[in-house]
């Protein structure tokens, strides 16, 4: 088999756990369990103890009764990463939505905070303000101030065309391709985590299009099955019951 070179940043420790943590269902180990994990991923246990102080301290993670749990802001990025794995999806009748923003003059924290809030809707931007993406997904948009953004349905006249305008299908599949090879060498516990970790990541952009749009040999179904299974490894490696789903 031809090896894949990627560019697989090491996890630091404080990756380590974080990405641990949030590939468990309940996300939650006990101190034992994450040492022992540690040696599964070359992180002294002095180093991944002085990690775990620092998330503590920073909030991401929470101790109680000896275990330790994600915090509030984690267990928001988890519920988006299994709905990543499990996009809800809805029959497309052929509309497409699209939400403009009409207000101005507005911080650019502001802005900044309203264009996160659109791509984890997995709109896309047509142009500046613009946000549009076919309607198959079984989700509400929020209920913005009509002062915001204006919500309205279209039927694209080229949808393959606008499709192509909006995400670069080609370049999303090749990179999908290369992730699961790289999954499936034969590599360190740690790269091995840093390439799932990357594939989640991936699969976070998944524009969720209806069968109709998707280019042939779209992969995003072998890249859930591919995780779903390293998943079910790292449980088993850890002890826990595996999660699908």
């Amino acid at each position: 088999m031809e090896t894949v070179h990627m560019d697989v940043r090491p996890l630091s420790a404080r990756s380590i756990v974080l990405s641990l943590m949030l590939a468990v269902h309940p996300p939650e180990m006990t101190p034992a369990q994450l040492v022992a994990s540690g040696e599964v991923f070359d992180v002294p246990e002095s180093t991944l103890r002085a990690a775990l102080t620092r998330l503590v301290a920073a909030g991401d993670l929470e101790r109680s009764g000896g275990t330790y749990r994600i915090g509030a802001r984690l267990q928001e990025r988890q519920r988006r990463q299994d709905a990543a794995l499990d996009p809800p999806y809805r029959p497309w009748d052929g509309t497409w939505e699209t939400a403009v923003v009409v207000a101005g003059g507005r911080s650019a924290p502001d802005r900044a905070a309203l264009r996160q809030e659109m791509e984890r809707l997995r709109l896309a931007e047509l142009r500046e303000g613009v946000w549009t993406r076919p309607a198959n997904l079984d989700r509400p948009l929020p209920a913005w101030p009509d002062d915001l953004v204006v919500v309205a349905s279209s039927r694209p006249m080229d949808e393959r065309g606008l499709t192509a305008r909006l995400w670069d299908l080609p370049g999303w599949t090749d990179t999908g391709d290369r992730l699961l090879a790289a999954l499936d060498e034969p590599r360190p516990p740690a790269e091995r985590l840093a390439v799932a970790a990357a594939l989640v990541r991936h699969l976070r952009t998944d524009p969720a299009l209806p069968p109709a749009l998707r280019p042939s040999g779209w992969n995003a179904p072998r890249l859930v099955e591919a995780y779903a299974a390293y998943q079910a490894e790292l449980a088993a490696s850890l002890g826990r019951p595996s999660h699908t789903t």
